[in-house]
């Protein structure tokens, strides 16, 4: 009976955390209708997830989260949060985002890992790089279905870690060194954040080291062809209507999108 009523509310909750989302409208924190673990959080994030894919979206990668050290201190966590990505939330690059699908949504620079093969468990800074098929400059649009952009960490995690919509640069083969590339977010012609490859955990790979041990942890393993946000590099931007969007990453080039 208990376990019969736990899988009723989360998918209770799940479904207003989807309809948030698919109507872009806010919603009250979860945590303050009632209090929810972490391990439900991420049950109530795939069961929203599934949803989705249930009207005919695909799960083409994840996204993490809470890569700064100084966002965790903040936080006050030891552990990255990770969300998933479905083909419905990528854009194109160069193209447009209609600002009417969005609650209070906002930018990120960010590395994308496209990979090559089923990564197993336990691989190291060593091992990795052969499950790596290319790497590209990407914009993450982060928007909270919560009001105010206010939430606990279970929150974020139950609402896919705010993720909701990805734009990724062309593809370059993976050299083996992502560390000490500037990243820049620029909004109609200004630079507004500066930022480094280190911000990402040191080094974007322990990201995706992370990904790969958390993906197994939760029954979602890194697979062939999906793509891995590292996370982000600089503070986030707000999005507003006509603004010109882009993420500039060393060696790995530019993408861009408009706000209509």
């Amino acid at each position: 009976m208990y376990i019969q009523t736990m899988s009723k509310r989360i998918n209770e909750l799940a479904k207003l955390v989807d309809d948030g989302a698919n109507h872009a409208r806010a919603i009250e924190q979860l945590s303050s209708q009632t209090p929810i673990t972490l391990v439900e959080a991420y049950a109530i994030q795939k069961a929203s997830i599934d949803r989705r894919i249930s009207r005919g979206e695909k799960l083409v990668g994840l996204k993490m989260g809470f890569t700064s050290k100084a966002k965790m201190e903040q936080m006050g966590v030891h552990e990255l949060i990770w969300g998933r990505l479905t083909d419905k939330m990528q854009i194109q690059s160069g193209k447009t985002l209609d600002l009417n699908k969005f609650i209070h949504p906002r930018a990120e620079p960010e590395i994308a890992f496209l990979i090559a093969e089923d990564v197993p468990e336990d691989q190291d800074l060593e091992s990795i790089g052969k499950y790596i098929e290319a790497v590209a400059p990407a914009i993450e649009i982060i928007d909270s279905r919560y009001k105010n952009f206010k939430f606990s960490l279970e929150d974020v995690v139950a609402d896919n870690c705010s993720s909701a919509g990805f734009v990724l640069g062309e593809w370059s083969p993976f050299t083996g060194d992502l560390k000490d590339l500037c990243i820049d977010l620029i909004v109609n012609e200004e630079c507004k954040h500066e930022g480094s490859s280190n911000a990402i955990l040191g080094n974007p790979l322990l990201s995706l080291l992370d990904a790969v041990r958390l993906g197994f942890k939760y029954n979602e393993p890194v697979k062939k062809g999906m793509i891995i946000l590292a996370g982000a590099a600089t503070p986030a931007e707000y999005i507003k209507l006509n603004d010109q969007i882009e993420t500039n990453v060393d060696r790995l080039g530019k993408v861009n999108l408009t706000v209509v």
